[in-house]
């Protein structure tokens, strides 16, 4: 049996199958996704979505739903399924289904009496392609199989409803058609391996409903058009595969296409190798340029996010080539925004005050990786260029002051990773001296130090470490109020709230805190916050705590970051645990990780979300899956498999 194996009991189970989902990216921001028994429960899902960018920067549903039908003695047995109004399904297809795994590609089993029907399904790398291939695996008399098409031609941010500007005509290509309902977008060519009979009958199917758009207090209900249906006899043992793209496709090259993208794949047999897969899905290639973006399905690429996750999406996992393209295309953005440019970047909020300390992390991060010479000879000046911006004063929010912390005004724009906002001002202002970006900055002129004197630089490395140790007695004086930090000081105020980060100024290589201090914020980080999914944005003990994730969107927004545990977090908790307890912490990090296991077979099978609600059963939100969550679980994967090998 395999790792991502889920058998007919739970399938057919509708109140838990369709909240287990499934993703598959094309590395390039076309990816494939619905739930297990393949029936849409968000706007977002759709068996081919694509980037448009001669469109807008959003992704564009095309093709919906791929529905089949099973036909022997002119009895038909439809294996779809969609949500109507009244929490009625139809036409209930999931009954049928016996088996469904992902251990390498997704597959599906269907039984209809003597019909034992495979469905397997991938995307072509780096093509805006879907395959599917139907294997008959046994059947005892002549079996016909129809496949309807369910096109939305619409952006994942939009709903789908009858009207007349739909362009219902197609056009005859080699074994399939093509279609184009509005004029602003390409033609989709659905094509098969096989000849098939094509019966147009265009058809708008009504009100199917979206109950995750539902909860959310969205729009949730869509009409789709079905064009008509394609038909063929299939034998015993044969297989067919179906392409949908927006370019024509050879069938004859179908099945090696299939069997060449099959080789590429690896097989998901424990949770490491969830998440290496997972994480090389959130890369993004665009012409010679290559993104990592923060998350599906709705996420682009984000700075703050691109730097977070890079090291576990790429170091942890021996993808250097990732690494390297995509630090090649973010270092010209990051130096064309210190150069005064304020608009036209590919990676959103590359202002934000603390993506320039974040990126100086991950150059740590591949120091360690590899070697400081290494890292010095490739990133030296970037970084050397960042400290200098830093201290001359240009950012436009990140003020260097006399005491050697770094002040943000957070007032009117959120200026941290806590950036959730209400009629326009963020509802977590943190703002002045805010606890992990002096942490971040402390480290930053530590390592700025040692990638300096490494270039054989000895005067301005020592420097850097004097003003490290100015921002060090005041980042002590500053937010140490005998017991834990301060999450944010600003003039006489000093925001005395247990949040998760604190946990950065002992966890990064470069702490400002003393042992005994470490160990303090450690214990009260462990005591209120921690979860076996993570960190709690906010204490329990706090009167602001709101730990469920739910509701309408102000309701979610006002939640976001007071209570709700984010798995990211859980990378500098367990990195400061094992700094205060070294080996002898291993066996209990072992033990947390276990809450994180049993995630790949629950929102999103194989990876991990962006949240999870504060109080038990820690229910999964929001994006579901998160590059931040991925990355740093794989981080610390990788980092007690060295304290083993040790």
């Amino acid at each position: 049996m395999s790792y991502l194996n889920f058998d007919k009991t739970l399938l057919i189970n509708l109140e838990k199958s369709l909240t287990k989902e499934m993703i598959r990216t094309n590395r390039a921001g076309t990816y494939n996704s619905t739930t297990l028994i393949d029936c849409n429960t968000r706007k977002y899902h759709g068996q081919l979505v694509i980037p448009l960018p001669e469109i807008d920067n959003s992704n564009h549903v095309l093709l919906s739903s791929l529905d089949e039908t099973v036909i022997q003695h002119g009895a038909e047995f439809n294996l779809g399924i969609h949500k109507y109004e009244g929490n009625n399904f139809s036409p209930n297809g999931h009954k049928y289904i016996r088996q469904f795994d992902c251990e390498v590609i997704a597959r599906t089993i269907y039984r209809v009496g003597g019909v034992i029907l495979s469905k397997e399904r991938m995307l072509v790398s780096f093509e805006p392609r879907v395959l599917i291939k139907y294997t008959l695996m046994e059947t005892h008399s002549p079996t016909l199989i129809r496949f309807k098409p369910f096109l939305a031609f619409r952006s994942v941010n939009e709903l789908c409803y009858q009207n007349d500007q739909a362009d219902t005509s197609f056009n005859e290509i080699q074994d399939g058609i093509s279609m184009c309902l509005y004029e602003k977008y390409p033609n989709l060519y659905m094509q098969f391996s096989k000849k098939s009979t094509y019966v147009h009958q265009p058809y708008w199917y009504k009100n199917i409903e979206y109950y995750k758009e539902q909860e959310r207090g969205y729009e949730y209900k869509e009409d789709l058009l079905v064009p008509g249906y394609f038909e063929m006899p299939v034998r015993k043992g044969e297989s067919v595969i179906f392409s949908a793209g927006i370019s024509e496709v050879s069938p004859r090259k179908l099945k090696k296409l299939w069997e060449e993208e099959l080789t590429r794949r690896n097989p998901r047999v424990d949770m490491f190798s969830c998440l290496k897969n997972s994480a090389q899905q959130f890369y993004k290639r665009e012409g010679d340029k290559t993104y990592l973006l923060a998350g599906y399905p709705w996420f682009d690429a984000r700075a703050r996010d691109q730097f977070v996750a890079l090291p576990g999406c790429s170091l942890t996992i021996d993808r250097m080539d990732y690494f390297y393209a995509i630090m090649e295309t973010a270092i010209p953005e990051l130096q064309r925004f210190m150069d005064g440019k304020r608009s036209g970047f590919k990676l959103q909020a590359i202002d934000d005050p603390d993506v320039l300390l974040w990126f100086l992390w991950t150059v740590q991060k591949f120091a360690k990786a590899t070697s400081l010479p290494e890292a010095a000879n490739r990133y030296e000046e970037i970084v050397s260029t960042i400290i200098s911006y830093i201290r001359k004063q240009k950012h436009p929010n990140l003020f260097l002051h006399n005491n050697g912390l770094l002040y943000v005004n957070g007032t009117e724009k959120p200026a941290t990773w806590m950036n959730a906002m209400e009629n326009g001002r963020p509802i977590t202002p943190r703002t002045g001296y805010v606890v992990e970006i002096n942490a971040l900055w402390y480290n930053a002129l530590k390592f700025t130090s040692e990638l300096t004197r490494e270039k054989g630089n000895e005067h301005a490395a020592d420097l850097l470490d004097y003003q490290a140790e100015i921002a060090r007695e005041a980042f002590v004086k500053t937010f140490w109020n005998g017991t834990y930090l301060y999450d944010y000081v600003d003039r006489n105020y000093n925001d005395k709230e247990v949040r998760p980060n604190m946990i950065l100024a002992v966890g990064l290589p470069y702490s400002p805190l003393s042992k005994q201090q470490q160990k303090s914020v450690l214990d009260i980080t462990t005591k209120e916050l921690l979860t076996p999914k993570g960190l709690r944005t906010l204490s329990p003990k706090s009167g602001s705590y709101r730990p469920s994730y739910v509701g309408g969107q102000l309701e979610r927004d006002r939640n976001y970051h007071n209570g709700p545990v984010w798995p990211c977090t859980f990378g500098a908790f367990a990195s400061a645990y094992l700094k205060i307890y070294k080996q002898s912490g291993k066996s209990f990090l072992e033990r947390m990780l276990i809450g994180f296991e049993a995630e790949m077979t629950e929102l999103c099978v194989g990876t991990l979300p962006e949240l999870f609600d504060g109080n038990p059963p820690f229910k999964g939100h929001g994006g579901m899956s998160f590059a931040m969550s991925v990355a740093e679980v794989l981080r610390i994967l990788d980092v007690l498999k060295k304290y083993e090998n040790e």
